[in-house]
């Protein structure tokens, strides 16, 4: 599994508020097709872009959008988190 946890913080709840995006911890090789068929297999949902950053605790942070607007609060709500 590629994804490993959503990444929850108050900046992220911003983002997800303002932009409708998502935030996941992923694994270190993981490239944006990957983090992409793995979202999109796991949640039904169509990914439109991914950005990958490495956070200062060596860790790798995919913010994910997708086409449809509310998808990221289903996912996040399907999880319990919302």
């Amino acid at each position: 599994m590629i994804l490993k946890n959503p990444f929850v913080t108050e900046k992220a709840s911003m983002m997800l508020e303002n932009e409708s995006k998502i935030q996941f911890l992923v694994q270190p090789g993981a490239t944006k097709e990957q983090i992409k068929r793995d979202i999109e297999k796991s949640f039904g949902q169509k990914v439109t872009k991914i950005r990958t950053i490495m956070t200062t605790k060596n860790e790798k942070k995919a913010i994910v959008s997708f086409e449809n607007s509310k998808a990221a609060e289903e996912i996040l709500s399907r999880l319990g988190i919302m």
